[in-house]
């Protein structure tokens, strides 16, 4: 693990690494100083503007808020009236309207009994109003309180009202509440924004997060300045007062919270960034960090000249002469940097030197490997025309011969070597001799045998499934044979089995696993299978071929089906070396144990 972690960090030893940490090292100090002067600078500035935005949030609810402790204190006042009357609707209702009559300030009041009904409201006679739908009454019924809230259509009234619910008690017995409306129009024009203040908004809520009032005219305009994703009692909780985020529009913006009627009404301010001055602050945060890092790059950028100059270009055009000469660009040694200062110019002589004596040594390699490449192949030529010729011969001695017996033998015979002359015509035909492509050797093996039958009279379906594996010659050869040996015995005992019209063989060579292939083939069994006339001699061969592939034979017959099966492990070639192993890696660098 600590091997692979001093890799990781191997860049640390670069010159230019090194350079810009100590050069980073000795602007530090000046830079720690410009930003802590300048971020203290701009953090006082942001308290200093929180406070303000507090301050006019407050001013520009003050209005609504003199309107609201006065309705509270005044259904507080109605509710001794109410309970001398309440039994005399008709007086109550009078009550009621004088009241709304002597004051400019409110359209509606009336008490609502804890059934529903309201037989003393400002606008009726004293016959029940049925207010059970109202969501006034639902919120005051669901939890009986003092509370504050705005209907978009009064059943009383018939307009967007503030409500102002307070509760009426007898004794401790609760009877209903009072109420008295106020016009939303009316709370709206209180809110007093001061000049300059384009992109101020002013919402009020009440403590169980509905919202009262905007100053934004038509109803629903304040949900796009609000803080997306944010409940608004959460608002209330909030341990700041003043805080930053983004509304529901996307854009960024300073939002303040400041309580109108403690406990019951809050106001929150939607400043935009413009009044808050953040775009000023950010560009201070910007100057505190740009400084610093200009001067920083700004010393780099000398530094890494004057080096670059003397040093880096040199030894960036000797490594890429390395890299070339390694990954095969031998057609002429490199050329020597002879501008390079005199220790990267003796490093290239060097590299010049030894580049050549590689150039001349692998040259005579290469001609001793091609001259072999060519006796190897054409040693396999003339073994595979010998075996095509004692196949040749065989065929002619089988002519001649009356007997079924010895002609059969013969024929198997023949067909064993022209196997063997097929494995050689492919290892001659082979680009690299040390392997073989064993799917398209047992695929010619197979085609020359289905020709062979089907030049007999034989009818027979053949189906393949084989990839491409490449094995070693030592594996290539028992594997064919093999093969041959096993198609050989599918053909001559496959038969129709019961519901099919005719015999088949399949043949499957696959890799199921890295490192592992797989050679099954599988016949029909009809039921007039003779093998009165079988030797012995195939299955015999077939063991000792599946021995030479460290391999166990199964076989089996399941549904009519006589399946042969063979699982060998695909030798590499190279004993204890892996395929990663060797993988060449080219690395801009040398690293300790690196191989090239």
């Amino acid at each position: 693990m600590l091997r692979h972690l001093g890799e990781r960090l191997n860049f640390t030893r670069k010159l230019g690494f090194r350079l810009g940490a100590l050069l980073s090292v000795a602007v530090l100090p000046l830079g720690l100083i410009s930003l802590i002067q300048n971020f203290n600078l701009v953090g006082s500035a942001e308290r200093s503007v929180e406070i303000a935005l507090l301050g006019r949030t407050t001013s520009a609810a003050a209005g609504e808020r003199a309107l609201l402790h006065s309705a509270l204190g005044s259904a507080d006042a109605l509710g001794p009236a109410v309970l001398e009357v309440l039994d005399r609707p008709g007086v109550c209702a009078d009550l009621m309207r004088n009241f709304i009559e002597r004051s400019a300030t409110y359209v509606s009041a009336g008490f609502v009994s804890m059934d529903g009904f309201s037989r003393c409201a400002s606008s009726g006679d004293g016959s029940p109003i049925d207010l059970r739908k109202s969501s006034a009454f639902q919120e005051f019924a669901e939890d009986p309180g003092t509370l504050v809230t705005s209907v978009e259509r009064g059943i009383v009234s018939g307009r967007s009202v503030v409500i102002v619910l307070q509760p009426l008690y007898r004794d401790r017995d609760l009877l209903g509440y009072v109420w008295l409306s106020l016009t939303y129009e009316l709370l709206r024009s209180t809110h007093d924004i001061s000049l300059g203040t384009e992109g101020a908004r002013i919402i009020t809520f009440n403590h169980r997060g509905d919202i009262l009032t905007s100053d934004g005219g038509v109803a629903r305009q304040y949900e796009d300045i609000l803080p997306s994703n944010t409940d608004m009692l959460s608002l209330i909780s909030r341990s700041e007062t003043t805080f930053r985020a983004r509304d529901n529009n996307g854009q960024n913006r300073v939002f303040t919270v400041v309580p109108v009627v403690p406990g019951l009404v809050y106001a929150i301010g939607s400043w935009s960034p413009k009044i808050a001055s953040v775009g000023l602050f950010q560009a201070s945060r910007l100057g505190a960090v740009t400084i610093p890092i200009a001067l920083w790059l700004v010393s780099l950028g000398v530094a890494y000249f004057a080096v670059f100059r003397m040093v880096l270009r040199h030894i960036t055009v000797l490594r890429g002469q390395m890299r070339r000469f390694a990954i095969g660009n031998r057609s002429e040694p490199p050329p020597v940097l002879n501008h390079a200062p005199a220790e990267i110019a003796d490093v290239s002589q060097t590299f010049h030197n030894m580049a050549r004596i590689l150039i001349r040594d692998e040259e005579a390699m290469e001609e001793a490997v091609a001259e072999k490449t060519v006796l190897l192949k054409e040693v396999h030529h003339r073994v595979k025309n010998n075996l095509q010729l004692i196949a040749s011969i065989i065929n002619m001695q089988s002519r001649v011969i009356d007997d079924p017996d010895a002609k059969r033998v013969l024929r198997s015979v023949q067909d064993r070597v022209a196997s063997l002359a097929t494995i050689y015509r492919n290892l001659y035909q082979a680009e690299h001799l040390d392997s073989v492509e064993a799917g398209r050797l047992i695929s010619d093996i197979i085609n020359q045998m289905v020709n062979a039958s089907s030049g007999h009279g034989g009818e027979m379906k053949v189906e393949t499934e084989i990839q491409n594996l490449v094995l070693l010659p030592d594996q290539a050869v028992p594997l064919a044979l093999m093969a041959t040996e096993a198609v050989t015995n599918a053909l001559k005992y496959s038969g129709t089995a019961p519901g099919q019209d005719e015999p088949w063989v399949r043949v499957r060579l696959t890799s199921p696993a890295p490192g592992k292939g797989l050679l099954e083939i599988s016949n029909p069994v009809g039921q007039d299978r003779d093998t009165s006339e079988s030797t012995g001699l195939g299955s015999q061969l077939i063991e000792a071929f599946a021995t030479q592939l460290d391999g166990v034979v199964e076989t089996g017959i399941d549904e009519n089906v006589f399946t042969m099966r063979l699982e060998f492990g695909i030798d590499s070639g190279i004993p204890g070396v892996s395929a990663d192993a060797r993988n060449v890696v080219l690395t801009s660098a040398a690293r300790d144990g690196a191989r090239h």
